[in-house]
């Protein structure tokens, strides 16, 4: 099965302009993402799909492939869905271009997913990982999921989500990872979803995707590194880095 790996990528940021640019180490954010996804050796093709000629210009001298997106988009999805309409690839994964430690134990359980769904039930892909920290937990800048007992996701949620009533149960709660394989065809139908009253309310994109019958499978991973929103994230994720490689 061949499957693309698309990265969206902007300039703007309302948390922390510019930051796919930043440094770390002696290469940018996006060209870490990149060189990570390249490097799972699971994608046919890797490509970042980005709105600026810096970021265009970014790839593009660090030998890598690059589109630059001709219409306006309100997410990433929509960014990479601009693009991998023209691929002849039946799967299309979306990597955010803030994801510096992304590698294949991230992804390739997501990868199995698809190859053992012979039927093609499942539309979408992605992981999550299990929360331990009670103030994560009730962070709202951290999205949970709740699944059903084959891992097909229910809800996404800002809020704690299952509400432990009974507090001699277990606590068990997951952190959902940003990261999403399409089938190209649930892909090109997602496009022309309007937005649903609950991801307005929770301001989750895939809460649209539930809204509107697509079967989302989850798989459980380990933490992915140091997400970048912020200055203070890039603090982390350059300590994390120096770190890894002592």
């Amino acid at each position: 099965m061949q499957i693309a790996a698309l990265i969206p990528a902007r300039l703007e940021s309302t948390r922390f302009p510019g930051k796919l640019l930043k440094k770390i180490g002696d290469k940018s954010i996006i060209s870490h993402v990149y060189d990570n996804m390249v490097a799972t050796g699971l994608f046919a093709h890797v490509g970042v799909v980005c709105n600026h000629q810096d970021i265009y210009d970014e790839i593009k001298n660090h030998g890598g492939v690059a589109y630059m997106s001709r219409e306006e988009h309100d997410n990433g999805t929509s960014r990479i869905a601009e693009i991998a309409v023209d691929m002849d690839y039946p799967i299309i994964f979306n990597v955010q271009g803030d994801e510096p430690f992304v590698n294949s134990s991230i992804l390739k359980p997501l990868v199995d997913i698809f190859l053992a769904d012979v039927q093609e039930k499942i539309d979408i892909v992605s992981p999550m990982t299990q929360l331990e920290n009670e103030s994560d937990i009730a962070n709202p800048n951290i999205v949970k999921v709740v699944t059903t007992s084959s891992m097909e996701a229910l809800y996404f949620s800002r809020s704690p989500i299952p509400y432990q009533r009974n507090k001699e149960s277990q606590r068990v709660c997951y952190r959902h990872i940003g990261i999403y394989g399409y089938r190209k065809t649930a892909l090109t139908k997602i496009k022309n979803f309007p937005e649903s009253n609950l991801e307005n309310q929770e301001m989750i994109e895939c809460l649209r995707y539930l809204d509107h019958g697509m079967k989302i499978k989850m798989a459980i991973t380990k933490s992915q590194g140091v997400s970048i929103d912020t200055p203070e994230d890039l603090n982390k994720a350059i300590n994390y880095y120096h770190r890894s490689r002592e």
